[in-house]
């Protein structure tokens, strides 16, 4: 009785392997977005992007800095319009985790884990900890000197950490992309593959 509801929920599960390209799809819908906005935005401020990332003062102290912006925006806008169009995924996914890597370690590593600063989570490190006092501190002079009910009404008050849990996100849905790529159906490195299996079956 038992391998038979287990061979049954096997049955059922194997059967929404149909709609797999749903999960790679949606991964590069998602991932679209966030990388155009990255990399255009370098754009507008290319200058100070290549300044702070070759200052060593108070910048990210990279060498080459000019190509290392190039390179950046080039991994961030190319790769958003491969996401897109479902081509080169497993390619671009290199560069872009690359990206995510310089990030992680350059950028956001030395604040911890978390992106916004939550103390009661887990990995909450004494950075997260001391915000706890400087949020009830702005929230009390919000509530004193201004018109709290309509500073907060588009969200809550909240402080920025900067940890590595949103790159880090990225970085392991970029990896499940290459390891997978870009779907069936939705992508055209799925129709390229096929063209070329048909042409070489002939």
């Amino acid at each position: 009785m038992f391998k038979a509801l287990l061979a049954k929920a096997y049955s059922l599960l194997n059967s929404t392997k149909k709609l797999d390209f749903f999960a790679p799809l949606l991964l590069r819908l998602y991932l679209v977005p966030i990388f155009w906005m990255a990399g255009t935005t370098k754009i507008d401020g290319f200058d100070n992007i290549v300044q702070w990332f070759g200052n060593d003062d108070w910048g990210l102290g990279l060498p080459f800095p000019f190509l290392m912006a190039i390179l950046a925006i080039g991994a961030e806008i190319v790769g958003a319009i491969a996401l897109l169009l479902g081509l080169g995924v497993r390619v671009m996914a290199v560069p872009m985790m690359f990206t995510m890597v310089i990030a992680m370690t350059s950028v956001h590593g030395q604040y911890g884990w978390q992106a916004i600063a939550d103390a009661s989570a887990p990995f909450a490190n004494e950075r997260v900890t001391a915000s706890v006092e400087k949020k009830e501190m702005i929230i009390s002079i919000l509530q004193e000197h201004g018109n709290y009910e309509w500073l907060t009404s588009s969200g809550s008050i909240t402080i920025l950490n900067n940890g590595i849990e949103f790159t880090a996100t990225y970085f392991i849905m970029l990896l499940v992309l290459f390891f997978i790529g870009g779907g069936r159906y939705v992508s055209l490195d799925y129709w390229f593959k096929r063209k070329v299996l048909a042409s070489e079956n002939r």
